[in-house]
Formats: C-alpha cells, sequence, structure tokens
C-alpha cells in the first residue's frame, strides 16, 4: 500500500490536503481560504440574524406540537368521555332489552293461560250446547215415538170402536159432540 501512495505521489496525483503548502495566512494555502470562507459564512449568518429565525422558528414550530398535543388530549378525554357515555348508554339499553323481554316472556305467560281459560270455556260451551242438542234431540225423538204411538192407539181404537159400534150408538155419540161444541162456543 505505501508503494502505491508513493508511486501516485510521484506520478503527479496528490490530493488537496497535500496542497496546502506554505505559510498557513497565505491566499496561496487552501485551508486558510476554507477558514476565512466559513468566518465569513458564519457572520453573515450572524448578521442576518440566522440563528435567531431558526430559534424563532424551531421555538413556533415546539408551541404548535404543543397546541396539537393539547388538543390531541382534549380529544382523546373527549373520546373518552363519549366511551363511557356510550358504554353507559349499552348498559341501560341492554337492561331495558332484558326488562323488554322479561316483560314479554310475563305477556306470553299471561297470554296462554288466558287463551287456556278461553279454550276451556269454549270446551265448556260446546259440551253445554252438545248436550242441549242431545236433550233435544231426545225430546224430538220420545215426541215423535208419542206421536207414533198415539197415532198407532187411535188407528187401534177406531178399528176396536168401528167394530163394536152399532149405528144407533155412533149417532148417539156424534150428537152429543155437536151439543159439546155448541155449549162450548156460546
Amino acid at each position: 500500500m505505501r508503494n502505491l501512495t508513493a508511486l501516485l505521489l510521484s506520478l503527479g496525483f496528490a490530493s488537496p490536503a497535500l496542497a496546502a503548502s506554505g505559510p498557513f495566512f497565505s491566499l496561496h494555502n487552501t485551508n486558510f481560504v476554507v477558514l476565512i470562507a466559513f468566518l465569513v459564512f458564519v457572520g453573515v449568518l450572524f448578521y442576518f440574524k440566522v440563528p435567531g429565525m431558526i430559534g424563532g422558528a424551531l421555538d413556533n414550530r415546539a408551541v404548535g406540537i404543543k397546541a396539537e398535543l393539547d388538543e390531541a388530549r382534549a380529544l382523546r378525554e373527549e373520546a373518552q368521555t363519549l366511551l363511557a357515555s356510550y358504554e353507559r348508554k349499552q348498559k341501560d339499553v341492554q337492561a331495558q332489552a332484558e326488562r323488554i323481554v322479561a316483560h314479554a316472556r310475563t305477556d306470553a305467560v299471561a297470554a296462554a293461560e288466558q287463551a287456556k281459560a278461553d279454550l276451556e270455556k269454549s270446551i265448556v260451551r260446546r259440551l253445554a250446547a252438545a248436550e242441549d242438542k242431545i236433550v233435544s234431540a231426545q225430546t224430538a225423538a220420545i215426541k215423535a215415538v208419542r206421536d207414533q204411538a198415539v197415532t198407532i192407539a187411535i188407528a187401534a181404537a177406531n178399528d176396536v170402536i168401528a167394530k163394536q159400534m152399532s149405528a144407533a150408538e155412533g149417532n148417539k155419540l156424534i150428537d152429543g159432540a155437536i151439543a159439546e161444541v155448541d155449549a162450548k162456543l156460546h
């Protein structure tokens, strides 16, 4: 490596650090010229109050960041308040839903009991109606049997009377029936 550096130096490839030769306070010395340019640059920056502007800009930025942080804290607190409010509302709604479900269950039980009672009443009414129909049918059957028996008895009595009665007795009965009707009509 040393051989390579010595070779490059001997060929004329010198670095800028090696170019500064001679007295330091000379304008031919690049290190001195760079130092003076740097000091002038820093002086110009101080003359135009650039550090103060940079500090002010940084202060303004810090104030802006602080304001944003305060706003973010306020928003966070507001969000937490809203969250707590919504959680309370959710609990209230859930409790209300549970009350509604419980009320609906009791209403359903009451409606089922009412339907059962109505069904029992309906069954009792239908049974009573059926019993009335049975009694009516029995009465009608008994009447029909009696009517038939009366018809048969009248026919039998007619036959018996017709066989045993003479014409004179028949005329006597007819005259008695006419007299009886005449007495009842007048």
